[in-house]
């Protein structure tokens, strides 16, 4: 009868999360802080008592992710109506540890934290000590220091990457594991992430609209993700004659977005200009789609940068028929797609370009 009263007096409609700071200082307040498809908005805020205690009950439509913020640190944790969470931490604690109970998301999202901190640290490792060669030898030594630190940054990326999607592959419908999948590049993981969204759509997330809407969005670009046919299209090319992609049907071709006032396309194009000329020979067509508006800086742009392969354009920035297509919000993008009309690479750059290339075509020694 006790366990019955107890459970009949827990208020369904809010919840509650008290919490205890040790070593407290000059802390006076503590803020609790909503994050959903809005932003992150501070929400409430309450006063340390004597006893370091401070109590937030909050009413949240659907279970969601929200944070304290207790001086210069921020912990996250995942509250639902109905729910009594209990916290802990030490301002003297150096490594931001703390104690959470009353919620199994929230024991979740602290597990997931905890393994994401690992390759933080590490980041932060590796740029301070770039940062602090850079420092001791000058700008001069920039360049042969990157080529040191880049690999070890990217490697840490790459491993930090692989355990968050173990993360999320084992918590495939906690809300922690979508917060976890958040947290991946959304580019790099793409096929990742519209895999995750396609194994989540009918799960129960309570209405939480930041879930829907990424759902939403993943099922928007799986027709043109890694795998599927791409779809065909007309467009312009630079000599005024329209240009199919069914044109290159049983070949292969790499469909490059970039703009003459985009700074880093043009820094790429270099990179794309030497692949062409390893791979066009063996098979390797490229159709660059500009996103200009001004042909003339555009076919000056083609020109400075001696890229003699095919051209085209709708010459209406993102709002073009064939950027609307192809989902095409940043650039440069790309899409390499083989003979059977199939996407098999998207966004592939720098080194990981010349990489794939030479896995597709043996490149010849």
């Amino acid at each position: 009868m006790l366990a019955v009263t107890l459970f009949s007096c827990k208020d369904k409609n809010a919840f509650t999360v008290s919490g205890t700071i040790n070593n407290p200082g000059s802390l006076k307040k503590i803020f609790l802080i909503q994050q959903d498809t809005a932003g992150i908005s501070v929400i409430d805020s309450t006063n340390l008592s004597d006893q370091n205690t401070f109590s937030f009950k909050h009413n949240t439509a659907y279970p969601n992710v929200f944070r304290l913020r207790v001086g210069g640190s921020v912990f996250d944790f995942i509250a639902q109506n109905g729910e009594k969470i209990d916290f802990s931490t030490s301002l003297t604690d150096n490594t931001h540890s703390y104690t959470i109970s009353g919620s199994d998301e929230s024991e979740k999202l602290k597990e997931f934290n905890k393994t994401s901190n690992v390759y933080v640290d590490k980041t932060n490792k590796i740029v301070g000590e770039y940062e602090s060669k850079v420092e001791s030898l000058g700008k001069g030594a920039e360049d042969s220091l990157m080529k040191i630190y880049k690999p070890m940054f990217m490697k840490n990326f790459e491993e930090g990457s692989a355990a968050i999607l173990k993360f999320v592959n084992a918590n495939k419908r906690s809300l922690a594991g979508f917060y976890a999948a958040t947290s991946l590049d959304s580019i790099k993981y793409e096929s990742q992430l519209v895999a995750y969204a396609d194994s989540i759509k009918d799960a129960d997330f309570n209405g939480n609209p930041s879930v829907k809407k990424f759902i939403e969005s993943k099922m928007a670009v799986k027709p043109i993700s890694v795998g599927h046919k791409a779809p065909d299209f007309t467009i312009g090319g630079l000599d005024g004659k329209p240009v199919k992609l069914s044109d290159y049907k049983g070949k292969y071709v790499m469909l490059d977005f970039w703009a003459s006032w985009c700074g880093p396309c043009r820094a790429e194009n270099p990179n794309v200009v030497k692949q062409y000329a390893i791979y066009h020979p063996l098979g390797l067509n490229i159709l660059g789609i500009s996103l200009d508006t001004d042909k003339p800086k555009w076919q000056e742009a083609i020109t400075h940068d001696n890229l003699s392969w095919s051209h085209a354009s709708d010459l209406k920035y993102f709002n073009g028929p064939t950027e609307q297509l192809f989902h095409i919000y940043q650039i440069p993008s790309n899409f390499i797609i083989d003979p059977q009309g199939v996407i098999i690479a998207k966004n592939v750059t720098g080194p990981d370009l010349e990489e794939f290339l030479n896995r597709t075509f043996h490149k010849p020694q």
